[in-house]
C-alpha cells in the first residue's frame, strides 16, 4: 500500500465519533459507513466508488447483530481502508498509464532540416521565448538524427518513440534523450514552464549526440551491420 492509501486509515479513525459505542446498532453503523466513504476523498473514479459505496451498505443492512457484540466500527473502518485501495489500484494507475503514453508528435510535415531548426532555436533563445526555444531545440536534434540516418524518418513519430529510437542506437545518452522527450511533452502541452537551463540542456545534449557514433543496427539475422 502506498503512503497516499495508508494515510487513510488514520484520517478514517479520526472521523470516527469520539464517543464510539460499544456495539451501535445497525442503522447507525450504516450512516458511519456513508458518512465517511461519501467524503471527496474517496471520489478518485465516481462510478466505481458509488457502485462499492452500495455494496457494502448492502452488507450492513443484511447484518443481524443479535444478542452477541459485534466490532461494526472496526469493520466501517476496514471497509473505508478497502474502498480507498481499490480506488488507488483503479485510478493511479490508469493516470500513470495515460502520462507514460502521452507523447506529442516531434516534427508532423515540418520539412525544416536540422540547421533551419537550431537557428528557430536560436533566435527564440534570443528573444527569451524559451518554450519555443525548447520545442525547437529538440526537433532539430531529431531532425539531425533523421539526416545522419542514425533513426528513419517517421512520420508522426513522437518525442518518446524518437528518444527510444534513438537511444538504442546511441545507449549512452538514452537516458538524457528519454529526458529530453519528457521536457519536450510538458512544455509543448503547457504543462511546464521552460527556462533558460532547459534550452541550455537541450543545446548541450544536441552538441553531444552530434559527436557519438551509433552503435550498428542488428541484422534480423542477429549479426550486428557495419
Amino acid at each position: 500500500m502506498t503512503g497516499a492509501s495508508a494515510g487513510l486509515l488514520p484520517a478514517a479513525l479520526a472521523a470516527l465519533p469520539a464517543t464510539v459505542p460499544v456495539d451501535p446498532d445497525r442503522e447507525t453503523a450504516h450512516r458511519w459507513l456513508l458518512e465517511e466513504l461519501s467524503r471527496s476523498e474517496y471520489s478518485t473514479a465516481p462510478s466505481l466508488l458509488e457502485r462499492l459505496l452500495q455494496w457494502i451498505a448492502d452488507l450492513f443492512d443484511g447484518l443481524s447483530l443479535g444478542g452477541g457484540r459485534f466490532p461494526v466500527a472496526f469493520v466501517v473502518v476496514v471497509a473505508v481502508v478497502l474502498v480507498a485501495a481499490i480506488a488507488w489500484w483503479v485510478a493511479g494507475p490508469v493516470r500513470l498509464t495515460r502520462s507514460r503514453h502521452r507523447s506529442a508528435v516531434v516534427l508532423g510535415d515540418d520539412a525544416r532540416t536540422a540547421e533551419e531548426l537550431r537557428a528557430a532555436a536560436d533566435a527564440a533563445a534570443g528573444r527569451g521565448d524559451w518554450s519555443t526555444a525548447v520545442l525547437e531545440r529538440f526537433r532539430a536534434l531529431v531532425r539531425s538524427l533523421e539526416e545522419r540516418v542514425v533513426i528513419d524518418e517517421r512520420p508522426g513519430r513522437t518525442a518518446q518513440e524518437a528518444a527510444h529510437d534513438a537511444g538504442s542506437r546511441l545507449p549512452v545518452v538514452a537516458g538524457e534523450l528519454h529526458g529530453a522527450a519528457g521536457l519536450f511533452d510538458d512544455v509543448c502541452y503547457g504543462t511546464l514552464p521552460a527556462r533558460a537551463e532547459d534550452d541550455q540542456r537541450l543545446r548541450d545534449l544536441d552538441a553531444r549526440v552530434r559527436a557519438l557514433r551509433p552503435e550498428p543496427l542488428a541484422t534480423t539475422s542477429g549479426v550486428a551491420a557495419p
